[in-house]
């Protein structure tokens, strides 16, 4: 399952339901009923990620940043698929349950999101095998669940909220990109062409830089507008991470040494969308006192 990386399908779910809250809709089953999905989505395209990288012998024993259980022996490669799907059918269910309280074009959005997860690894053509899966990632993990979040507590959309789901798009699809800067060099000899492979190492890390910059340019502009309270500037204390990630890739000679680098992006993540749920929540409140 890989719970280090769950919050990069909690923080949008969070993200969304705040902005909702702020305007004074708030349905508490139906955000925990849409973290729960959301997570078992993310926990099965890990598993299916797991399961496919094994048969297509990219993971072995000595693999960074794998679950590992299939490699290891610790746990057979058909019951990892099998407790994928399971995960799937789960969401599916609890997916019936959001559209029934709001609208099923939500199962259309939710089914084109969840064959993206699955043909991340799965498939003949895998986008983690292209330059794609970093758009993909930033798109659906990003705007997706940002705005099914938003709307199935407000059961209306805006362009307020499509402009704040920007910041967490964009530092999620840098999670994957981290992600495959660590395992470029393994990932080339395997026929992979992913998004840092084609910019090379340093131009890689440099992107990545750009991202971070950008997410925090974003957000002061969000709020340069008027579209969101000064108090989602408290993002500003990520910097230090954003920093040292930076700093950990370019001294990082191989995949090992660069895991704590891939850890701090994904941490950077996590922190920003708290933080920024925090800010929001602190202004409202402060707002009506």
């Amino acid at each position: 399952m890989r719970p280090h990386t769950l919050t990069a399908a909690i923080m949008p779910v969070l993200i969304g339901t705040v902005m909702a809250w702020a305007e004074r809709s708030f349905h508490f089953l139906l955000f925990l009923t849409m973290l729960l999905a959301s997570v078992l989505i993310q926990a099965a395209v890990n598993m299916f990620n797991e399961y496919y990288d094994y048969k297509r012998g990219l993971d072995s024993a000595d693999s960074v940043g794998i679950g590992g259980v299939i490699v290891h022996n610790e746990m057979e490669e058909n019951t990892v698929l099998r407790t994928a799907v399971a995960f799937f059918v789960l969401s599916v269910i609890l997916g019936a349950y959001i559209c029934w309280m709001t609208t099923w074009w939500i199962a259309v959005i939710g089914s084109i999101g969840m064959g993206v997860g699955y043909f991340y690894s799965g498939g003949k053509s895998p986008l983690a095998y292209t330059p794609f899966g970093e758009v993909a990632a930033g798109i659906f993990m990003g705007p997706v669940i940002v705005l099914i979040a938003y709307f199935i507590q407000r059961d209306a959309l805006n362009i307020s909220a499509v402009l704040l789901s920007i910041p967490i798009s964009i530092l999620v699809a840098s999670i994957l990109l981290a992600n495959n800067i660590r395992d470029s060099e393994g990932d080339l000899r395997k026929g992979r062409r992913t998004l840092a492979i084609l910019y090379g190492h340093e131009k890689a890390i440099t992107l990545l830089a750009v991202m971070f910059a950008v997410t925090l340019a974003w957000t002061l502009a969000l709020v340069t507008l008027g579209i969101v309270t000064p108090w989602v500037l408290i993002v500003a204390l990520t910097i230090p991470k954003a920093v040292s990630a930076i700093r950990m890739f370019r001294k990082g000679l191989n995949a090992r040494e660069m895991l704590p680098a891939m850890k701090a992006a994904s941490v950077l993540h996590t922190q920003f969308g708290l933080l920024f749920s925090i800010g929001m929540i602190l202004g409202k409140v402060l707002s009506v006192r």
